[in-house]
């Protein structure tokens, strides 16, 4: 079973000043047409090429735009012994402030 946060969940802790590592992995074009600020960005199809950049020792937040790449990202990485959770809803449902 995949742990899964919502995206109301990542904005609280953002605007309660927690670091949370964010990773958005949408392609180059999304990313730029809007994203969450501090986001580290991996596009999905180099995830197991750049897992190396990842530690073990972290938590990790997955994004994408709807909710659906992002899972399957969170399900890739933590078969690798990741601790990742993906945010459900992804950028449609996100509130918060974006860049």
């Amino acid at each position: 079973m995949l742990k899964e946060i919502s995206p109301k969940e990542v904005q609280e802790k953002l605007e309660q000043g927690q670091v949370i590592n964010l990773i958005d992995v949408r392609e180059v074009d999304e990313v730029e047409s809007g994203h969450i600020p501090g986001i580290t960005h991996i596009p999905l199809g180099l995830l197991e090429f750049r897992m190396n950049e990842l530690s073990k020792n972290e938590p990790y937040i997955m994004v994408c735009r709807s909710g659906g790449r992002s899972g399957r990202a969170t399900q890739f990485l933590e078969s690798q012994g990741f601790d990742v959770t993906n945010m459900t809803g992804g950028m449609l449902a996100w509130e918060g402030e974006v860049k």
